[in-house]
């Protein structure tokens, strides 16, 4: 006997570019129903406001904190740069005191030489060699002597630079205990609505989610998802609601989507 195969569903890929309005069509496609969906909807979204002010109460320090360490950052790969340039510099003066070895003895060798010359040919020969000789050590010593003076400045550099990370530190470390302190006051609070947060996201399916997450980041308030304002205004955009999409958002068992900001208008007091 033939057996009929079930047709697989077919699950578009979720775009990162959707909004509410492209998911009228699969709103009720859920296992939730449209009335528990926007009720989750709007959880997630009271969850995600109370989050963002406990994160406001921590006001600039947050920013401070990591502009403070930045700035220690940069400041601590300066004295690493100076460093490196220091055994640079150490390196080319321990090649310069070899090499100013190597020119003492060629010059003691011409200097020998010149009292044994039988002519004037060799005399101006050796004399122009010695001559040569002395230059080369004459300008070993000054790369020694340049060397020795970026060297003081590197160090130099190194110790300012040591002096602006003590102040820097002990900036971030009270700027670090009172930021923990705020954390700390507020971390019972926080984790509750993260927990509140993570169940109503995880009753939703990714495509609604996806679609909350990215009207709630594009907009400056961060609101997906509001209520009426002042009775007949949508909470987002404060543009004004008609009649007919006043009752439908009242009955709390219809997807309204406000027509000029794309963002779902709920009833939180819908039974």
């Amino acid at each position: 006997m033939a057996t009929t195969k079930k047709a697989k569903k077919v699950v578009t890929p979720i775009d990162e570019r959707e909004t509410f309005v492209s998911l009228q069509k699969s709103f009720s496609d859920s296992d939730l129903s449209v009335e528990d969906k926007l009720k989750t909807l709007y959880n997630l979204q009271s969850a995600d406001n109370d989050i963002e002010k406990l994160v406001q109460l921590r006001g600039e320090l947050p920013a401070e904190v990591a502009a403070l360490e930045d700035e220690i950052a940069e400041i601590e790969g300066k004295i690493a740069h100076c460093r490196e340039t220091i055994e640079g510099l150490n390196k080319g003066i321990e090649l310069s005191k070899e090499s100013i070895i190597e020119h003492d003895a060629e010059i003691e060798k011409y200097q020998k030489q010149l009292t044994n010359i039988t002519n004037s040919r060799e005399y101006d020969s050796i004399n122009k060699e010695l001559e040569n000789t002395n230059l080369l050590r004459q300008i070993d010593d000054k790369n020694i002597h340049d060397a020795k003076d970026k060297i003081n400045e590197n160090k130099e550099r190194i110790d300012s630079c040591n002096d602006r990370i003590s102040i820097l530190k002990e900036d971030l470390a009270a700027k670090q205990e009172e930021l923990e302190k705020i954390k700390e006051s507020t971390a019972t609070e926080e984790a509750a609505l993260v927990q509140k947060r993570d169940e109503c996201a995880a009753k939703l399916d990714e495509r609604t989610l996806s679609a909350y997450n990215r009207i709630r980041n594009a907009n400056s308030n961060h609101l997906a998802v509001v209520s009426v304002y002042q009775g007949d205004a949508c909470g987002g955009c404060f543009n004004i609601i008609t009649p007919q999409r006043l009752v439908d958002i009242a009955s709390g068992k219809k997807l309204v989507i406000c027509e000029h900001c794309g963002r779902i208008i709920v009833n939180p007091d819908a039974e």
